[in-house]
Formats: C-alpha cells, sequence, structure tokens
C-alpha cells in the first residue's frame, strides 16, 4: 500500500511521534509526505519517504492528484482543528478526492490508531474488495 503523510505544523511532532511508533508496520509500505512533514519523519525514523513541495508551496495538490491517479491507498493528515488555514479549500478537494475513491483517512491520532492496526492486521486491503464488487 501507498500512504501519504500529512501534518498542519501544530501537529507535525505529533506525525513523527506517531511514525516513530509505528516504524515497523509503516516500513512495510510505500510513503509519501508533503515536505516539512517527510523531512521531520524521515530524520526521525529513517523511513524511505517520497518527498512533494510543502503543502502551502502545493504539496497538498500533488498529493491529491496522485489520490485521482489511484496511486495512494490510505492518508494520515494530522489536522489541527483551532487555526484557521488560508488552503481550507485545497483541502476540502483533498477530502472529496478520498470520499470519491473511497481512500481511508486519518485526521487525528486516534483514528490512526484504528487504521494502522487494521492495516497490520491484513483488514485495510479493501482495494481488491471494491474491484471485486464493480
Amino acid at each position: 500500500m501507498t500512504i501519504a503523510l500529512m501534518a498542519h505544523d501544530a501537529k507535525k511532532e505529533l506525525m513523527v511521534q506517531f511514525c516513530i511508533a509505528y516504524c515497523g508496520i509503516l516500513s512495510r509500505h510505500d510513503l509519501c509526505a508533503t515536505g516539512t512533514t517527510g523531512k521531520m519523519v524521515a530524520e526521525a525514523t529513517g523511513l524511505n519517504i517520497v518527498r512533494y513541495l510543502s503543502g502551502p508551496q502545493g504539496g497538498d495538490q500533488q498529493i491529491s492528484a496522485h489520490i485521482s491517479c489511484d496511486e495512494i491507498d490510505l492518508l494520515l493528515f494530522f489536522r489541527d482543528p483551532m487555526t484557521e488555514k488560508s488552503s481550507e479549500q485545497n483541502e476540502i478537494d483533498l477530502f472529496r478526492l478520498c470520499d470519491m475513491r473511497s481512500i481511508p483517512v486519518a485526521t487525528n491520532i486516534a483514528t490512526a490508531e484504528v487504521l494502522i492496526h487494521g492495516l497490520e492486521r491484513g483488514d485495510l486491503d479493501w482495494r481488491e474488495i471494491v474491484r471485486t464488487a464493480i
């Protein structure tokens, strides 16, 4: 599976800690991330991460493009709900694409842990289920 990692500034350290905790699981998958998040996670964990531009420079749109091409299977996007963002419309579009493509999304640590445990158990092999149902 290909997992995309994104985090608002106030949640980047939480993403780093999450990736340290689940490094063993994440290392068995392809990872991509927006620029700063990817840099911080890679430096802390040694994980191989394809890095795109930072979010404000278009990294969120690059990840959206990969989602629309069915190249991302899971999105972990730790959001800061307390700070209004100028890129909020891009985020709405990103979530819309995830809904359209049935991409599992975690926007907080609790949901991310549920998804990562499901991934470890093999419960998230949903693409094969969807393909056979169509």
